[in-house]
């Protein structure tokens, strides 16, 4: 018969405010709960009707190509938008455009 040592979690160096928040990835609308100590202003009503801490996800496990072997474009937050205005100031941006034929229509 085997026996099992029970380990008791260290006092006084584990964040007191751990507890279970609910994690939505909202480009595959799928949720999960587990413990956390990631802060929140956000709430959500889960399954069980209790109301829990939110943190929103853009891609996890349900929406990222690696476990769903799909290619999804997602960029909800404007990032290639904001790189492209940033990129567009630059002396590089600049030369390309000068660099390029111009175009005559007879």
């Amino acid at each position: 018969m085997r026996s099992f040592k029970v380990k008791i979690m260290k006092k006084e160096i584990h964040p007191d405010n751990y507890r279970f928040v609910v994690f939505k990835d909202f480009s595959a609308d799928e949720a999960f709960i587990t413990k956390s100590c990631a802060p929140s202003r956000d709430t959500i009503v889960w399954e069980d009707g209790k109301e829990y801490p939110l943190i929103k996800l853009e891609i996890s496990s349900k929406s990222h190509p690696f476990f769903t072997g799909k290619m999804k474009f997602v960029d909800t937050a404007g990032r290639i938008d904001k790189f492209n205005r940033k990129f567009s100031n630059t002396k590089f941006a600049k030369k390309q455009i000068e660099e390029e034929p111009e175009t005559t229509t007879e």
